[in-house]
């Protein structure tokens, strides 16, 4: 492998990229790949088989070939607003499944390092932590709170950056009640209609870890059902 490619490489990675690193294992020539753009040389014939297994979020050789391509993508990022005792589990499944996590509550006593050694805190509101947050297609929000100051101003957010999840805890009824307010704050119906809510699916679960584990298996749904 060239150091040009190694170069390349680091610096896709370090600017969070989302690529492949397309190498013959026999020649030891490497190209990078991105997402719709046609590839060069002997790696050109191969483009279909490379965007498969780029989109698969995996690692493989292409069959019947020397091929090997490693899938270079950043991980979902979960944000949680409300640093409640469901959170505790919930970010226990989310780091399992190698998610990036943030939770966001302005509430220092609940949000601390005591509580989650290695997750990344901001102790703020969502209007002042968001703009230190990066998001894309690949975010999901979680508010748990109960709070309209702080889950609502998170839930519009969300809404108008096209998170490819968002869910709110709540019954039936105040969900009915946070929809209302969203909409008389310029929402449209199905804007709105994007947020889970009641979060999770049914698994008639009420303890913390069960709530947890509805939210994280609604979560994942949505991940694969958005090819993410």
């Amino acid at each position: 492998m060239k150091i040009e490619i190694i170069r390349e490489t680091l610096k896709n990675k370090s600017l969070k990229k989302e690529f492949a690193l397309i190498t013959n294992l026999v020649s030891g020539d490497s190209e990078i790949f991105f997402p719709g753009i046609n590839l060069t040389g002997m790696f050109s014939k191969y483009f279909d088989e490379i965007e498969k297994i780029f989109n698969s979020n995996k690692n493989g050789i292409i069959e019947n070939s020397e091929i090997f391509v490693q899938t270079f993508k950043n991980p979902i990022k979960v944000i949680i607003v409300g640093a409640v005792d469901i959170s505790t589990y919930l970010i226990d499944f989310a780091k399992n499944l190698n998610f990036e996590i943030i939770v966001v509550d302005p509430r220092k006593s609940f949000a601390s390092k005591e509580r989650f050694p290695d997750i990344k805190i901001i102790n703020k509101w969502p209007d002042e932590a968001f703009n230190q947050i990066e998001t894309n297609s690949k975010t999901a929000l979680v508010t748990l709170t109960h709070d309209p100051k702080i889950d609502d101003p998170a839930l519009q957010y969300a809404i108008k950056n096209k998170f490819f999840y968002i869910g709110a805890l709540g019954s039936k009824k105040t969900h009915e009640k946070r929809c209302l307010r969203l909409i008389e704050a310029g929402f449209k119906q199905m804007e709105v209609e994007a947020i889970n809510g009641p979060i999770g699916i049914k698994l008639g679960g009420k303890s913390p870890s069960e709530i947890a584990l509805s939210i994280i298996s609604q979560l994942v749904s949505e991940k694969y059902k958005n090819k993410i």
